[in-house]
């Protein structure tokens, strides 16, 4: 039997859940991956354990915990399409709400105590303020933003009532790959702002932006990205945070700083040495003009602190895992 500290990662299979899956291996954990592979990928499941289970299922969580005797959940395992959350609210509310309801009576079944929780900024819906910090009123305007929310006070009255302890951590942009270009983003419908215009400069095709008249520098969107591997380091500090001092918080992971729609795309046409053709569409609706997490907080409480600050670095590493990803299919 291994002497590893044994850690049941939901979603592990995931875009930000394998990376944390392979920090938590290099630094002596033993990760549990439980994950049923509807938007996984078994070949991003390169350390530690792997379950093919749904989060639904109770009783199958249970006899895991059971079998592997993990000293905390990280829970990623969730739907994640804002848009989609919109037109189909009924999925999220039962994949995320239900699922993590699944996972704390499992908790509570084994007398687990020790649950760190994937959130979001968009819990915040459109702040007053710039940046946000964890003060911030919480008011979501999607479902995706909601159920999420509700989460976080599900997860205080679990604390109330049974003494669970959880860290909630508010992401901001995720973005980039594994700097080994081991495992990285791969997303089918692909959202996400930097694989679609990395996606453009691979091909030449047309990248769209969406509205170029809001009230910034530029007249686009500014977002704070922050690197999936600065993500997953976060995780594992809250872990030991959470293992040492048996008490609860919250905590938004952002860079601290923003950049445009257009930075992104020079960006992006720097580190490619391509160049595509932008098409500017009409905004989308409920896309605020500026967000930019505040992670003041965890820096001091976590001693956490991003090592991807400049957007070039982040990007670089997602161009490597993209053509790999091309490589790969070439030879398939």
């Amino acid at each position: 039997m291994s002497s590893k500290l044994n850690v049941l990662v939901t979603g592990g299979a995931g875009y930000i859940g394998s990376h944390t899956c392979k920090l938590l291996y290099k630094e002596g954990f033993s990760p549990i991956v439980f994950d049923n592979l509807s938007t996984g990928h078994s070949d991003f499941v390169k350390w530690g354990t792997f379950i093919n289970g749904d989060i639904l299922l109770t009783e199958k969580v249970i006899n895991t915990i059971k079998k592997f005797n993990p000293v905390a959940i990280i829970h990623f395992a969730a739907s994640a399409y804002v848009g989609e959350s919109v037109s189909n609210p009924s999925k999220y509310y039962r994949n995320n709400v239900n699922g993590t309801l699944s996972l704390l009576e499992a908790m509570k079944m084994t007398n687990m105590k020790n649950f760190i929780f994937s959130s979001t900024c968009a819990t915040y819906g459109e702040p007053d303020e710039m940046p946000i910090d964890e003060a911030c009123r919480q008011n979501p305007i999607n479902p995706y933003g909601r159920s999420k929310l509700m989460i976080e006070k599900i997860l205080a009255d679990f604390d109330s009532a049974y003494s669970m302890k959880y860290i909630a951590l508010r992401y901001f942009n995720a973005a980039g790959a594994d700097p080994e270009a081991e495992i990285g983003e791969r997303h089918d419908p692909e959202t996400h702002i930097i694989p679609l215009i990395l996606k453009a400069a691979a091909t030449g095709m047309e990248f769209k932006v969406f509205g170029n008249d809001y009230s910034t520098f530029d007249g686009t969107c500014i977002r704070d990205y922050i690197h999936v591997g600065d993500l997953a380091s976060a995780h594992l500090k809250a872990l030991n945070y959470i293992l040492a001092n048996k008490e609860s918080n919250q905590f938004n992971l952002g860079n601290g700083q923003g950049y445009s729609v257009n930075q992104i795309i020079e960006s992006v046409r720097r580190v490619t040495k391509q160049e595509f053709p932008v098409k500017i569409e009409q905004r989308r609706p409920g896309d605020p003009p500026i967000l930019i997490g505040d992670s003041s907080k965890a820096k001091a409480i976590l001693n956490w602190q991003p090592t991807f600050t400049e957007i070039d670095d982040i990007i670089l590493t997602a161009w490597k895992w993209l053509q790999k990803e091309n490589e790969n299919q070439l030879t398939r």
